[in-house]
């Protein structure tokens, strides 16, 4: 678990940071000494986020709305950029998932899945380019998903999403090197988080984590604070070389054979 102050001085902004992941990364980041901001569409969840990040002496703030709203993006920014004096790292992470063939995905679910897990990244990261110029340690962190590395059956607008924003994240980082600011994207396989459970993409949840055994070589799922470990090292100077990564965290499962 990613500790001490290597980020102190830095402030953060982490989409979806109520719960899983986002939650994880943005209480692993303030270990490290960051100011965090977490965003989310529910308020009670991402007080407690707060609370848990003042409780280690850290300074946090929650920022309610839904990212896919491009007023709520620039507002999320500014507000972090007002309270902690700028902003140094941003880490999209709020994502969902849906289930069914793509020949019965309507267009609703359609656009939910693009306009939550790649419009939303694009949307932050178009707002917070501006204040990441000329800021030493600046960076932005996607959380995509083995599945845009592959394909899967069942899930096919979130692959698409996923490769989506793996393709958004090499174009950024290539676009935004010359500022000095450093894009990469984590890509995890299953990790216990609320991801699946709060959807109907998985019938049965604890079967499906048991499968995971099976499914990822190294026989075991991941946990947040995975996730969140290796976003802290992303954030921090020991990866300054690092940019435009679509970094594997599956337990290997990206390497199987499709199932």
């Amino acid at each position: 678990m990613a500790d001490g102050n290597g980020l102190a001085g830095r402030s953060a902004l982490v989409t979806g940071g109520s719960s899983g992941i986002g939650r994880a990364v943005a209480l692993t980041l303030a270990r490290a000494g960051a100011s965090v901001a977490v965003t989310g569409r529910r308020a009670e969840p991402l007080t407690d986020t707060v609370a848990a990040i003042e409780a280690l002496g850290g300074r946090a703030l929650a920022i309610q709305g839904d990212v896919r709203d491009s007023a709520h993006a620039a507002d999320a920014v500014q507000r972090t950029v007002a309270a902690f004096g700028g902003l140094t790292i941003l880490v999209n992470n709020a994502g969902v998932i849906g289930s069914g063939p793509l020949e019965s995905t309507s267009d609703e679910e359609w656009d939910r899945l693009i306009e939550v897990d790649l419009k939303g990244p694009f949307l932050f990261a178009r707002a917070a380019i501006p204040h990441l110029k000329g800021v030493a340690g600046a960076t932005i962190i996607n959380v995509s998903s083995v599945a845009g590395r592959r394909p899967y059956t069942g899930i096919g607008p979130y692959c698409v999403a996923k490769a989506g924003l793996d393709r958004l994240t090499e174009c950024l980082a290539l676009e935004l090197a010359p500022d000095g600011i450093r894009v990469n994207a984590i890509n995890p396989g299953v990790v216990r988080t609320n991801l699946h459970n709060a959807s109907a993409a998985v019938a049965d949840y604890d079967a499906f984590l048991a499968r995971s055994k099976e499914t990822h070589p190294l026989g075991f799922y991941g946990e947040a604070q995975d996730a969140a470990d290796l976003v802290a090292f992303l954030a921090s100077d020991e990866s300054r070389w690092i940019t435009g990564g679509l970094v594997p965290l599956d337990g290997g499962r990206g390497l199987t054979s499709l199932r």
